[in-house]
């Protein structure tokens, strides 16, 4: 009877270490399945309706994603202008901008973070970034296209290439600043969306 109740014992305990390690694996299994943030390939884009910046200063005017229907747009969200990451996409952007982004004939690039428009445009002049930015302070664009991040209040590194017809042609979630094959993947679905017209 003893040996009997300690196979029990045993049984019992190897049970609850189970369930214990089941237990321990959900936060992380619900994580890996939770449903990808923001817009998908094929969906319309979100307008964009942000104050504007550039290299030549403050805009002064909107900028607005259906402005650009009938070109190719990416818009490239990401946190905080001078950062180190965010000054080696927008440095490779610039240094690339012939091959990537077609030297900016039928492509428009909309780089987007919470930083004031002012702060952008200080920047882009510093260091000749030839793309159009865009001030989301409030997070309100990077919402619709599940790129702000609540806690730290910027906007995550996510970027859409937006064809033509305002629908979505790519998607990189998020865009890795420092792969040289994020580049080379971008510039292959912007060369892809702008022959699609």
């Amino acid at each position: 009877r003893s040996m009997l109740h300690r196979n029990a014992t045993v049984a019992a305990t190897i049970l609850t270490m189970a369930i214990s390690a089941v237990g321990a694996q959900t936060p992380a299994a619900s994580a890996v399945a939770q449903p990808e943030t923001g817009p998908r390939v094929g969906d319309t884009a979100s307008e964009v309706t942000l104050a504007g910046a550039t290299k030549d200063g403050v805009t002064g005017m909107t900028v607005t994603l259906s402005k650009f229907r009938g070109q190719t747009v990416v818009v490239a969200f990401f946190p905080k202008a001078r950062t180190n990451g965010c000054t080696a996409q927008m440095t490779n952007y610039r240094d690339q901008y012939a091959t990537l982004f077609n030297g900016g004939r039928g492509v428009q690039v909309i780089a987007i973070s919470t930083d004031p428009d002012t702060a952008l445009a200080s920047w882009a002049k510093e260091a000749n970034f030839p793309v159009l930015f865009a001030s989301d302070i409030k997070g309100d664009v990077g919402k619709l296209y599940g790129a702000y991040l609540e806690k730290q209040k910027v906007d995550n590194r996510l970027l859409f290439v937006v064809g033509p017809d305002g629908k979505i042609t790519y998607t990189a979630k998020p865009f890795k600043a420092f792969v040289a094959e994020s580049y080379a993947e971008l510039g292959i679905a912007v060369k892809k969306t702008a022959g699609s017209k």
